[in-house]
């Protein structure tokens, strides 16, 4: 028994690669000699297979069982060293698995998907907009960037890399130059400003060394600190406190203005904006505005211009972007109707 002991601990410690393709070696030698040895009792080789698998993992259903002397010596091998050459198998694999969860939790990971989208600090913000993510696409790939101790988040396609933002290394695992956008938020748990937005900008000046393609949204506290990102190439600001700070006041104002917007920024509330891809037969704004009309949706804008109401007459260029505001069946029916027009 000591000699067994002994046998099974430095099984354990083989490499993996070495462990499985014993195992199968085992199984499939096992399997051959089995119906060589007792035709009559396992015809066909899946009648043997069937045999080794239910003996190795101590199943023993008892519907197939050698009778010859060579049959069940070949059972006592497998006794002796399949059942516990398995049972080392099966204990990696479930070492290995619970390693993999670990790993993932911990932050540990390399994403090497591409079309992702990279979230850059953590917080209540962070959380909302990756509830908004999963609402408008419940299929879309989001890494999570943060220096938390666990994943504040993790499902299948919820991954956490846990690191410095602003350094390459944590960059490199999240795989930044493949990502579909990078989401930076400002760091909520600096009581300055102006240190939250010098951090964000570390970081996107990191993510511009890398990966200068990258569409980048990038939160700002203050806005008169957009100046310093120019040479980091950012595609869209967000203003943190002035956007707060201007809708409380236009609510104050208006009752009830704030809902307008609250519909316009949730894709599961009311009302929402939309890009519809041009259609050919459309040559003037007028002729996109009334058609979307008909079908139910409001053309406001192409791209940020939002006075398409005063260019009705105006042709429209061949790189437009048109948004409409309507509700998500009628979006659906509009792409519908264009892809077939």
């Amino acid at each position: 028994m000591l000699i067994l002991r002994r046998f099974f601990l430095k099984m354990v410690k083989v490499n993996n690669y070495v462990l499985f393709v014993t195992s199968a070696l085992l199984i499939l030698l096992s399997t051959i000699l089995i119906v060589i040895v007792e035709n009559d009792t396992f015809p066909t080789l899946f009648d043997g297979f069937w045999w080794v698998m239910t003996t190795v993992t101590t199943v023993g259903y008892g519907d197939y069982y050698p009778v010859s002397v060579a049959g069940r010596s070949i059972a006592i091998i497998l006794y002796v060293l399949g059942i516990g050459l398995i049972g080392v198998v099966i204990g990696k694999i479930i070492d290995g698995l619970a390693m993999f969860r670990k790993k993932r939790l911990e932050g540990d990971i390399v994403y090497k998907d591409s079309g992702h989208f990279v979230i850059i600090g953590w917080s209540q913000k962070a959380f909302y907009a990756v509830k908004e993510m999963m609402e408008t696409n419940k299929d879309c790939e989001i890494v999570i960037i943060d220096q938390l101790k666990e994943a504040p988040i993790l499902t299948e396609n919820i991954h956490y890399i846990k690191g410095d933002g602003s350094d390459l290394q944590t960059l490199e695992k999240a795989n930044v130059t493949q990502a579909r956008a990078v989401l930076i938020f400002a760091d909520d748990r600096m009581d300055n400003d102006q240190m939250a937005d010098g951090k964000t900008l570390l970081i996107a000046s990191s993510i511009e060394s890398i990966a200068p393609g990258i569409h980048t949204i990038v939160e700002v506290m203050e806005e008169k600190h957009i100046k310093n990102f120019k040479h980091a190439k950012i595609d869209e600001f967000i203003v943190s406190n002035e956007t707060i700070s201007s809708l409380a006041v236009r609510s104050a104002f208006r009752k009830g203005v704030s809902g307008i917007y609250s519909q316009l920024l949730k894709r599961s509330v009311g009302e929402d904006l939309f890009y519809i891809p041009l259609r050919s037969h459309w040559i003037q704004y007028r002729d996109a505005f009334q058609e979307l009309l008909n079908e139910g949706a409001t053309l406001i804008a192409d791209r940020n211009d939002l006075a398409i109401n005063r260019k009705l007459d105006e042709k429209i260029p061949v790189d437009a972007e048109l948004y409409v505001v309507c509700n998500h069946s009628t979006y659906e029916e509009i792409l519908n109707k264009g892809e077939h027009q």
